[in-house]
């Protein structure tokens, strides 16, 4: 383990909201890299949110992580209530709140650096994620620090993308919107700026070459995910036939919203409303017009991270059907609890095909109902999928340290 004075050792983390379960910070910690972590709330065990009732405020008390409790954290909690409050009254929503919200925290984010710099002697690399970067970038230049930017997403290939399928479904209304151009012209500086860009799967990489950034600056580092201890005892088991009593139960978890997919799910649920098969879809709505949607699709609505463990368990297969993600750790959820999974390609490299799941080759309604057909027709199949699923040393936090490093050296 590196020790923490190490000269080319320290690193500053600044992301908004319990991105990735804080993988970053928390791969960086455990080997003695990190020399803060600067995020928008922070919410101790002590703290008086936790005594509310449980259903009260839950996403928020999960902003907290116990690998990082002894860690320097600053955050702006008082300062974010405000926040949200002004943006309320003032009706604030769409990409004018994005955007506002994205700015707070940088200015805040910069007087803490600003207010305790780093150890003397030390080679410093700040990282940030996408769009909330920029003019913490433009401190670290001015004082020489290696600037490594996390690229939460495809960038504009993904917008384009999402467009069409907006173009491509008007039944479908929702509040989606192009971003506006200082969006997009931040976000370029923030990949000029950085001496590397982290991506989570090549689906990304070749997205942001198509819009031009350098391959040199582009690494790709799979997302860091850590099985929970209630689930490395579960053992998942299959009905030797599914029937309408005892239906193939399909999950999809995340946002209802077109980027996912869901326009296509929902057509092949309608193509599979005779068969035993049962969907679930779990998560904010997005969009309008499922009033008269197939009777086998339940709506439970959005839930928080600590409930979805209960879904993960009840499931026969995980769903993923996404037009452009750049990665989905939903996938590592699922497998955390052996679910096999039935993915497109695009998005994080999860699913290795008729191993511990299946890979949509083509995104269309008969392509997802046949891949669901085969597995309900197969649960001896989906059984033998279960037993590979599993978080492989790809995706776990000493594979993310040792990427992280060897990045830290390659920054010129």
């Amino acid at each position: 383990m590196l020790a923490q004075n190490s000269p080319d050792s320290t690193w500053i983390c600044c992301q908004i909201g319990a991105r990735e379960h804080y993988a970053i910070p928390r791969a960086l910690h455990q080997q003695g890299q990190l020399e803060y972590l600067i995020t928008d709330t922070w919410i101790e065990p002590n703290s008086p949110l936790n005594r509310l009732p449980k259903p009260y405020l839950a996403n928020l008390r999960e902003r907290f992580h116990p690998e990082l409790n002894n860690v320097l954290v600053y955050s702006f909690n008082q300062s974010l209530f405000q926040f949200e409050l002004t943006q309320k009254l003032r009706q604030s929503r769409g990409w004018k709140k994005i955007i506002a919200r994205n700015d707070w925290f940088q200015d805040r984010a910069l007087k803490v650096l600003k207010k305790y710099p780093p150890k003397l002697n030390s080679k410093i690399t700040i990282f940030a994620y996408s769009y909330a970067a920029l003019k913490l970038f433009r401190y670290a230049k001015n004082r020489g620090w290696q600037t490594v930017l996390g690229q939460i997403d495809p960038g504009i290939t993904e917008e384009q993308i999402v467009n069409q399928e907006h173009l491509k479904h008007p039944n479908y209304q929702s509040h989606w919107q192009p971003a506006p151009f200082e969006y997009w012209s931040d976000w370029k500086q923030e990949c000029n700026l950085a001496d590397k860009i982290i991506v989570n799967s090549a689906w990304s990489k070749n997205a942001l070459q198509a819009n031009t950034i350098a391959q040199d600056k582009i690494d790709i580092v799979p997302l860091a995910y850590q099985s929970p201890k209630v689930g490395q005892d579960f053992i998942r088991t299959y009905p030797r036939i599914f029937t309408h009593q005892r239906p193939l139960r399909v999950l999809f978890l995340g946002q209802i919203i077109l980027r996912k997919g869901i326009a296509d799910l929902i057509k092949a649920a309608e193509v599979l409303q005779d068969e035993p098969i049962e969907f679930w879809l779990v998560g904010s709505l997005g969009i309008t017009q499922l009033e008269n949607i197939s009777p086998n699709i339940k709506l439970p609505g959005a839930v928080p991270r600590s409930v979805t463990a209960q879904y993960y368990q009840q499931a026969d297969i995980f769903l993923f059907p996404t037009l452009s993600d750049g990665f989905g750790l939903t996938q590592l959820e699922a497998q955390a609890w052996q679910l096999p999974i039935i993915a497109s390609e695009n998005c994080g490299a999860v699913v290795k095909n008729k191993i511990n799941g299946l890979i949509l080759r083509e995104l269309t309604p008969d392509a997802i109902a046949n891949a669901l057909r085969f597995c309900q027709q197969n649960p001896q199949q989906l059984q033998e999928f279960a037993t590979q699923s599993y978080i492989t040393s790809e995706f776990s936090l000493q594979n993310l340290s040792s990427r992280l490093k060897a990045i830290t050296h390659g920054c010129t």
